[in-house]
């Protein structure tokens, strides 16, 4: 079976998909080797793995290719954080983006209602990308995502109906499932659930976020965690930098860590 065919499959029964977010291979083979039936990654962990900031600013030739790595040594479905999808107002450029990211390997991605941070797409714009990205890669799992949460964007109190607006035509212009980064509280989340219960919700876990168990009573399909594994791995990086630079000591080499064999193995070639 395809990887793009098992990973709409894990949408569409219990338990909730959860979805850790690499940003290179081995990253992308420990979480493989744990037990994860699909992978994610996070857009701004790989640019900042490959030394870009977030926000469209990493070159896409080079987005690619560092996907292409990852689904090489995993067997899994993986699906990508591709931002807007570099094409800024052209739908056709779009579409050619969408269909090189499919001969990568992925399964599917998310594609972002963001122009720039803070800014928008229209609805009506937004539906074309849509319609024009699934068309160019059927088979890929396209989970549409509004920002307007995660940006804070207009009034308050409007947020939850202008984001239910926008995730209704974003699925009849073709997504097969909607993504709202921002929303921690079970009522909203609840909400948005119930509101598209026949489609795949996935919301984006913080600290403050329900547990699992919870957000699969409420209606919620699938949870990734975008940047924070990365953020978590390189606070160790830097404490390590701190210890050796400053104090000049080795402690860091005391604590837990995968041996040297365990980590070579993962890339072992059959």
């Amino acid at each position: 079976m395809k990887r793009s065919d098992i990973f709409r499959r894990l949408h569409h029964a219990p338990p909730v998909l959860r979805l850790a977010n690499c940003w290179d291979p081995a990253s992308a083979r420990i979480f493989e080797v744990t037990g994860f039936p699909a992978l994610a990654t996070s857009s701004a962990a790989v640019a900042n793995a490959l030394g870009v900031q977030d926000g469209d600013c990493l070159d896409v030739s080079a987005h690619l290719a560092a996907i292409a790595r990852i689904t090489a040594v995993v067997s899994v479905p993986v699906s990508v954080d591709f931002e807007s999808g570099y094409a800024l107002d052209d739908s056709a450029k779009l579409a050619r983006k969408v269909a090189r990211l499919a001969a990568t390997g992925a399964a599917g991605y998310n594609l972002e209602d963001s122009r720039v941070k803070g800014e928008l797409y229209s609805v009506a714009e937004q539906s074309e990308r849509i319609a024009a990205a699934k068309a160019a890669a059927p088979a890929l799992f396209l989970n549409a995502r509004t920002d307007i949460f995660l940006d804070a964007i207009g009034d308050v109190e409007s947020r939850l109906e202008r984001t239910k607006e926008r995730l209704a035509a974003y699925l009849a212009a073709g997504a097969d499932g909607i993504f709202v980064p921002g929303i921690a509280d079970e009522e909203t989340i609840g909400d948005i659930a119930r509101a598209f219960r026949k489609k795949p919700l996935n919301v984006l876990a913080g600290p403050s976020t329900p547990p699992i168990a919870e957000l699969e009573r409420i209606g919620v399909s699938r949870v990734s965690v975008g940047s924070w594994p990365m953020r978590r791995t390189m606070a160790v990086l830097r404490d390590i930098a701190r210890e050796l630079y400053r104090e000049g000591s080795f402690g860091f080499m005391r604590e837990p860590m995968i041996e040297y064999d365990e980590m070579n193995a993962l890339f072992a070639r059959s």
